[in-house]
């Protein structure tokens, strides 16, 4: 059933108002006639079947039948920072990592980043960045939108790393393995922090430890940029049983 996120403020006790862009999707791509029944999600984690009872220019109004809450949003937080890799590779991170149940998504740059964004074009990018990621969601039937924040620099993600129950810091290098890491882990909140095409440099590792963050490997592979978030957001969901594995 096709699913769509609405503001707080557009569902009622019993009505729910779709306004924006989904309008046009509701109307002209799938073509939907009064009595069709949608999902609308609050963003917050709630559900609510509903049956659409007009379609007009800039709003679309739908009786809500039952609400109940999202099934798709993982019991573990787990945070993907990125250092920009080239090309469109970080879209494919979001768009699957939000398929996944990755909670939020902090670009930055590192020591070895090649790409660089200044103040318009990095606001220009988020909010491409977090269309694609909105689309992803709808599609994955989760019950909100991860957000993406603006691009940050290194330093600032050091400061973050306190936020967090663990911060995973991929490193090709040294470290733990991934398993071994999780199996200390104390906390259901995560931040798995991935370099660019180049890697960290040794400081940046150095640095990383420092601010408390656990170096980890994956296994005799090297695993690309845009490769290794997944790979690593799939390890912990199983882990923790939200992909049939059994619970640590």
């Amino acid at each position: 059933m096709q699913r769509y996120f609405v503001d707080s403020d557009a569902i009622g006790p019993d009505r729910v108002t779709i306004r924006g862009d989904d309008v046009h999707h509701i109307k002209n791509v799938l073509r939907m006639s009064p009595e069709d029944r949608l999902i609308c999600c609050d963003g917050q984690g709630r559900d609510y079947l509903t049956e659409v009872e007009s379609i007009g220019t800039d709003e679309v109004r739908c009786r809500i039948i039952d609400s109940s809450p999202s099934p798709g949003e993982p019991g573990v937080r787990v945070s993907v920072a990125s250092s920009l890799p080239k090309g469109d590779k970080l879209e494919w991170v979001l768009q699957k990592g939000t398929e996944l149940g990755a909670d939020s998504f902090l670009p930055f740059t590192s020591a070895r980043t090649v790409v660089k964004l200044d103040g318009k074009r990095a606001a220009k990018k988020q909010i491409r960045w977090q269309r694609i990621v909105k689309e992803a969601a709808e599609q994955s039937h989760r019950g909100r939108i991860p957000p993406v924040e603006l691009p940050g620099n290194w330093r600032g993600l050091l400061e973050k790393f306190p936020s967090y129950d663990r911060v995973l810091f991929a490193y090709e290098k040294e470290g733990q393995s991934l398993a071994d890491a999780l199996k200390g882990a104390v906390g259901r909140r995560f931040l798995v922090v991935i370099g660019p095409e180049g890697g960290f440099t040794e400081a940046e590792a150095m640095e990383a430890a420092s601010a408390g963050a656990v170096p980890v490997h994956l296994g005799p592979r090297i695993l690309r940029a845009e490769t290794a978030p997944l790979a690593i957001l799939s390890c912990i969901f199983y882990s923790y049983g939200e992909m049939g594995g059994e619970p640590l």
